[in-house]
């Protein structure tokens, strides 16, 4: 499957941005889905993951309450709205696809990646 991920760019601090990813070349319910990011010198981190039909929404603790995971697998898409954006936001923002049964929150379990979208969040 390939991940295609879009929707980021520059905001200010308390402002909102969506990213979307989309999926081809594979049926996306088939997929536990993630995003993640990685900020400049820091290390890929896990933000949100969500079960095959949507029910299970585990969140990173510094996005927990302003971030929400969704997906329409008619449509092939995932979705991060960010809302009251902070600072440490800033980073380049991954979807990825995990084929496995188990949901995890590290990156090494997920098979698939998208290229990463940039958010910029200034204060």
């Amino acid at each position: 499957v390939q991940l295609q991920a879009s929707g980021g760019g520059a905001a200010l601090a308390e402002q909102s941005l969506r990213l979307s990813c989309v999926a081809s070349g594979g049926t996306l319910s088939t997929y536990t889905m993630g995003w993640f990011r990685q900020a400049p010198g820091k290390e890929r981190e896990f933000v949100a993951s969500i079960s095959r039909y949507g029910g299970t929404t585990p969140y990173a603790d510094s996005v927990k309450g302003r971030f929400t995971i969704s997906r329409d697998n008619a449509k092939n898409t995932v979705y991060l709205q960010m809302n009251s954006l902070k600072v440490e936001d800033t980073a380049v923002y991954y979807c990825a696809a995990d084929r496995g049964a188990v949901m995890s929150r590290s990156w090494s379990s997920f098979d698939y990646w998208g290229q990463g979208t940039l958010v910029t969040v200034s204060s």
